[in-house]
């Protein structure tokens, strides 16, 4: 058995996250890569924040909030679209940005990592699209088989 991984072919974990990926920039979600989902996955979780958003916006800021994805998914394209993938019943949640959907880098400061968590879950969850972060995080309380992380930074 291989442990759950998260990894991009667009940066690697620590370097810099592309610019295009940027919230002023195209605002596209950086291509990920998937593998070691553990047996008995019914689920994916990918969670995109920034912790170091805390001193400016007084809270760790919310890019992506993302369940349902089916446990076969192996890859997540660049500028991957909910309502045309091929990713089992996924559904995206509201980002601090106030918008569905992904939310890319955008620090007012410095340079911010940020922190793409991927969770197998051993069931699917009943939570309305749409949902806020902290609604997807109840839910799969009980639920986690393997969690892994994936980080990038970017600057202003």
């Amino acid at each position: 058995m291989t442990d759950l991984t998260l990894r991009s072919p667009a940066f690697a974990n620590g370097d810099p996250i592309p610019e295009r990926c940027g919230y002023g920039e195209a605002n596209v979600n950086p291509p990920l890569e998937i593998d070691g989902v553990p047996d008995g996955a019914e689920s994916l979780v990918l969670l995109l924040d920034d912790p170091d958003a805390m001193e400016p916006a007084g809270k760790v800021w919310e890019h992506w909030v993302l369940w349902n994805l089916s446990s076969s998914t192996e890859t997540i394209p660049e500028d991957w679209d909910s309502s045309t993938s091929s990713t089992g019943d996924a559904l995206e949640g509201e980002n601090d940005f106030g918008d569905v959907g992904y939310g890319g880098p955008d620090p007012p400061d410095r340079e911010h990592t940020y922190r793409f968590g991927l969770y197998a879950l051993d069931t699917t969850l009943d939570v309305q699209p749409g949902a806020r972060k902290n609604d997807v995080t109840r839910a799969m309380h009980g639920h986690v088989l393997a969690h892994t992380q994936l980080e990038g930074t970017y600057a202003p």
